[in-house]
């Protein structure tokens, strides 16, 4: 049950994207009052190809602590699928399209070390698929899938619209009121203030002095009816099955562009390298574009203001949003409310010189 709002609640939640959704979680199992400020302004969430998966494909190692991620995102959007009766989380498994010799045998190698061996299966499997070039066969990594992100949040958004529990309005920074011990937001007086704001990041006052870089990614719908493929395939780019013959291909990493507007270069260089391994025919039905929210030492921003006790940031997922964010989530949390330590490599103590320089500015 979502829990009722007195005369003061004790966090306000900016963003509702997977950082904000899964904080959220942690204040209603602990029954923690809430309100969630959002104008869906930053998509980076709704537009991501939903994949996790724990193993880097480019070089065969294990991503940030993938594996501890893995463990906690699972059970994290299971419980969602219960409790908001949908089912965003889908289990697929992805093939890494092997370009030589070489490279099955970095394949072997890798999973040889002990916390590869968890993921990536020994078995070499031979292309049976007349639309797909692969000569060399593919490497299995287990424990794969994707979540739906954008129905998800869809289906978060109406839960918490039906419990009154969502402002849709752009939050306006300047309007934030740091009093002793609370926040006030217009007519809402807070304790903490959590802000979950993906690259809307760069218009924060409190948290802009943070290295957040972000990313521009596309991503191309395709229509391919003779693929027949049920598998996630990873060459340089994947190709993610959506069902009625409709395939997901992506992505694009830019660094120079921050809109998220579609171009028709990243529709050319996507679809170029879709065609090294895809042999049949398609029609690219629809395309979109994000800001992923990345940072220069690709580690999360997570913790709380040098100066301002309740004022929180959870940001900084990159493109491992799907997996990092519950764990992310659970750390802040228990940060703020049971004063456990972050984890060295998320905690924003890290930039504190680049605060104290932003200081000396003002």
């Amino acid at each position: 049950m979502f829990p009722t709002f007195g005369p003061m609640i004790e966090y306000i939640v900016v963003g509702l994207g997977l950082a904000g959704l899964s904080f959220c979680e942690c204040l209603e199992r602990d029954g923690k009052s809430f309100r969630v400020i959002s104008d869906h302004s930053q998509n980076a969430s709704r537009v991501a190809g939903g994949l996790y998966n724990p193993v880097i494909l480019k070089r065969f190692t294990l991503a940030w602590q993938a594996d501890t991620q893995l463990k906690s995102a699972l059970p994290f959007y299971g419980g969602l699928g219960q409790k908001l009766r949908g089912q965003w989380d889908q289990k697929l498994p992805v093939y890494r399209r092997f370009a030589s010799i070489e490279e099955q045998n970095g394949w072997f190698q890798a999973a040889d070390r002990p916390r590869l061996q968890p993921f990536l299966s020994t078995h070499i499997h031979q292309n049976k698929n007349p639309g797909i070039h692969a000569p060399f066969g593919f490497g299995e990594v287990l424990g794969t899938g994707k979540v739906h992100t954008a129905a998800l949040l869809d289906a978060y958004t109406s839960y918490l619209d039906a419990a009154d529990g969502l402002i849709k309005k752009t939050f306006a920074h300047d309007r934030l009121e740091i009093r002793e011990g609370y926040v006030k937001y217009g007519d809402i007086k807070a304790r903490n203030i959590v802000f979950a704001e993906g690259y809307g990041l760069k218009q924060n006052p409190y948290f802009n002095y943070l290295p957040l870089l972000g990313t521009k990614g596309e991503l191309l719908t395709i229509e391919a009816p003779a693929l027949k493929e049920k598998r996630i395939i990873k060459s340089s780019v994947f190709a993610i099955p959506l069902g009625n013959d409709l395939y997901q291909v992506g992505a694009t990493y830019k660094w120079k562009d921050k809109t998220d507007r579609p171009t028709l270069e990243a529709r050319e260089e996507l679809l170029q390298k879709m065609e090294t391994f895809m042999t049949c025919g398609y029609k690219v039905v629809d395309q979109v574009a994000g800001i992923r929210p990345t940072v220069t030492d690709r580690r999360p921003l997570v913790g709380t203001h040098p100066q301002h006790g309740n004022l929180h940031i959870l940001n900084g997922f990159g493109s491992r949003g799907v997996l990092i964010a519950p764990m992310a989530s659970r750390a802040l949390y228990d940060n703020i409310e049971r004063n456990t330590p972050l984890p060295e490599e998320m905690d924003i103590r890290r930039f504190a010189k680049k605060w104290e320089h932003s200081q000396r500015h003002v």
